[in-house]
């Protein structure tokens, strides 16, 4: 299987002053899939610009055609399942039909208490999911739900007229725990990883693709156990929390290296970051757009 190569657009450029060109230039450049986070803000971006992840995504349906568009990821932090759903019909049905939901529990930063609440606990995250993301899924297949849980329900709520994508649309569940793999394998049409992060400061590459393998193979035994064949599943690698960090995009050459050693594993799809000077993604854009002109090609 080919391998697919798609971007991560920050949102931190307003529309009309370099946001919309990046979403444009990323279609021409041929990405198969343009994604953008979904925070109220992130680690060293917190006192600078952050635009919100679906007006964002709404615009860009706009000026776009043939590209997918989703986040990577959303999360419960400051979400609630019917009122995402909403948003969602309507996104899926603006861009028609080309948006994916990547969706994953969450973490500890800054969206987990910018509400006023106390930050949750990481098995109270895993809990939250589990309830949060069935009941999105119903909620984007049924004409009218409800739902009593602990932390979400849904009284009649009715997501009308459902998605373009049937029976909606895909979900890309980022997960590397047991309880989240386990979701993945029952609701996911790809999975998504950014790999060990206990290996991102003292790891090695090579200590980074066998925790990757046993991620996948972990995938495969859980869709083995509610009777799907994993290779139903896409295989998502987010870059740049390895411990190659920013290596691989030092040339085309470095990248399909790097993107060929993943493909092995397994992975259907590699997503890198759109450049951002003075971050932890200060990617040299030339290589990047040669990246995406040459790269996928000649991984095959």
């Amino acid at each position: 299987m080919s391998l697919r190569l798609s971007t991560v657009i920050l949102p931190l450029d307003r529309w009309h002053e370099g946001g919309c060109a990046k979403w444009q230039r990323a279609e021409d450049l041929g990405f198969h899939s343009a994604y953008t986070y979904d925070h109220l803000s992130w680690r060293s971006f917190r006192d600078g610009p952050w635009f919100g992840a679906v007006p964002t995504l709404t615009a860009a349906a706009t000026v776009t055609q043939r590209m997918r568009l989703g986040t990577l990821v959303t999360s419960p932090n400051f979400r609630h399942p019917v009122t995402l759903a909403k948003e969602l019909i309507a996104l899926d049905d603006i861009s028609d039909g080309r948006i994916t939901l990547g969706i994953g529990a969450g973490g500890s930063g800054f969206d987990a208490t910018a509400l006023g609440q106390e930050a949750w606990t990481p098995r109270e995250r895993a809990d939250r999911f589990g309830e949060f993301l069935p009941l999105l899924d119903r909620l984007l297949t049924e004409g009218a739900v409800t739902q009593e849980g602990d932390y979400y329900s849904a009284v009649e709520a009715r997501i009308l007229p459902g998605c373009v994508q049937r029976p909606r649309l895909p979900f890309a569940v980022a997960a590397t725990g047991p309880r989240g793999i386990r979701l993945a394998a029952r609701y996911g049409q790809a999975w998504v990883t950014t790999g060990d992060p206990k290996l991102f400061e003292g790891g090695t590459p090579e200590q980074s693709r066998a925790a990757l393998a046993g991620q996948i193979d972990r995938l495969g035994e859980a869709c083995a156990a509610v009777g799907r064949d994993v290779d139903e599943l896409g295989k998502v690698l987010l870059t740049g929390f390895t411990p190659d960090r920013n290596a691989p995009f030092t040339s085309v050459e470095a990248f399909v290296d790097f993107a060929g050693r993943h493909q092995e594993l397994g992975f259907t799809e590699i997503v890198v970051h759109w450049p951002v000077a003075d971050s932890d993604f200060d990617i040299d854009p030339d290589v990047f757009e040669a990246i995406a002109a040459e790269g996928a090609g000649r991984l095959g």
